[in-house]
Parts: C-alpha cells; structure tokens; sequence
C-alpha cells in the first residue's frame, strides 16, 4: 500500500527516512513529503500550497492510499480527507488531532513572518523525555521556521464524507483514553463526528519517527494492512 507521511511544524520530508525504510522492507510504498515552506526554501508558501502539494502525492499514487498526519500535520491530513474523501483508504494521526479552530495553527508567537521551533522548554515532561540530548540538538538545529501563511492559513472543510474515512489515533505522549475522553468532551468536535475512530498506543514521546521509528513502521505498516 502507499503511505503518504506529513511531518509536523519545523520538520522537513527527511524525518520519516527510518520509518520509510522499514515500512519498504514490510512491502509498503512511503511518500514522505516535504511541505512548501518547511524544506524547499519557500518562505512565502501558504497552507493552500501545503494542501495543493499533499493532494497532489495522494492523487499521484495508484490505489487508496493511508495518509499519516504528525502532530500539526494532523489537521493536514484531515484536510486531505475532505478534499479526497473516496480516495483515501485511511487517516492515522500521531500526536495531533483535527484543529478545533478556523486557522491551522495558533498555539505559537510569529517572528520575522513565521514561527521559529520556540525551544525545549515548551516540550518538557513526555513530550520529550524519551530524547536524549543528542536528539534535542539535532532537531533543534535542523529546525525550520514555518512560514505565517501555513499556521495562520484557514482550515477550509467542505464535504462531509470526510466522517465516514476512518480514522486511527496514535498516542504516543497521551493515551487512548486521555485522547478517548476529549472526544466524548467535545474537545476534538471533527473526531467526534467520525463514523469510525480507533486508537493506538505506542511507548514514545511526541516524535516516534525520530525515537522509535521501527516500532511507528510496525504501527503503521499493521494498520495499512487492515486498510
């Protein structure tokens, strides 16, 4: 099957390259994609580009594609969804879910037009306590700032077919039911409306592509073959 992976805010496509690696040795095609704006030198690039540029990798593969959305990149993903309800097979989101609100991102300041990685101090406690600080430094210097027109780029949902796409939460920092229980609050109202949610946990923080990528292809490579 073919995996497309988004990666979250600051990341480029090279962070999935040992989960893209095993999930081809498990007889699976990964597109890791490099958003515009995070890689390719676009500072100007808007979430209309990042959406255009996922779509395009969806349409580009030859059967129903799983479409892998990592934090931030979860609400990409869903937009995905929407845009392609019939086209794709399955959404899996790692660590993000759905953005509640009308823009894509909100949660950083932006500087200079775009939001720099703001630091290990924001990702205290799970997030990152399974990253030693050989990781730390590599992420944080390969680090790229997200340009403003992506995390302030307006989340256009339009076909409700979206809910009948099923969906699959990976918790890595959270639980399965911590992340059951913002369901059933209200808190994520796009899952809420799903015909079909299911959880996965996985012993990780909030990178698993950077501290347990075998154990993410494993995930994603057994979920791909449910599809």
């Amino acid at each position: 099957m073919d995996i497309v992976l988004l990666a979250g805010l600051w990341l480029d496509g090279s962070v999935w390259d040992n989960v893209a690696a095993d999930l081809e040795a498990r007889g699976h095609h990964a597109v890791a994609v490099t958003l515009p704006g995070q890689g390719d030198g676009n500072t100007s690039a808007t979430l209309a580009d990042q959406v255009a540029t996922v779509l395009e990798a969806v349409d580009a593969t030859a059967g129903r594609p799983m479409v892998v959305g990592h934090s931030a990149a979860s609400s990409l993903a869903w937009l995905a969804a929407d845009a392609r309800p019939t086209k794709i097979s399955k959404v899996a989101l790692i660590g993000g879910f759905p953005s509640p609100g009308e823009t894509y991102f909100d949660g950083f300041p932006i500087q200079d037009g775009a939001v720099p990685f703001p630091g290990w101090s924001e990702f205290e406690g799970p997030d990152s306590a399974d990253l030693d600080d050989t990781a730390k430094q590599a992420i944080e210097s390969a680090a790229i700032p997200v340009p403003e027109g992506v995390v302030h780029g307006e989340m256009k949902l339009t076909d409700e077919r979206r809910y009948a796409v099923p969906v699959v939460l990976i918790c890595p920092e959270f639980s399965p039911d911590e992340a059951r229980e913002w369901i059933e609050q209200g808190h994520i109202p796009e899952l809420a409306k799903s015909k079909s949610v299911s959880f996965v946990d996985i012993a990780s923080g909030h990178w698993p592509m950077i501290s347990a990528p075998a154990e993410l292809a494993r995930i994603l490579a057994q979920l791909a073959a449910e599809s």
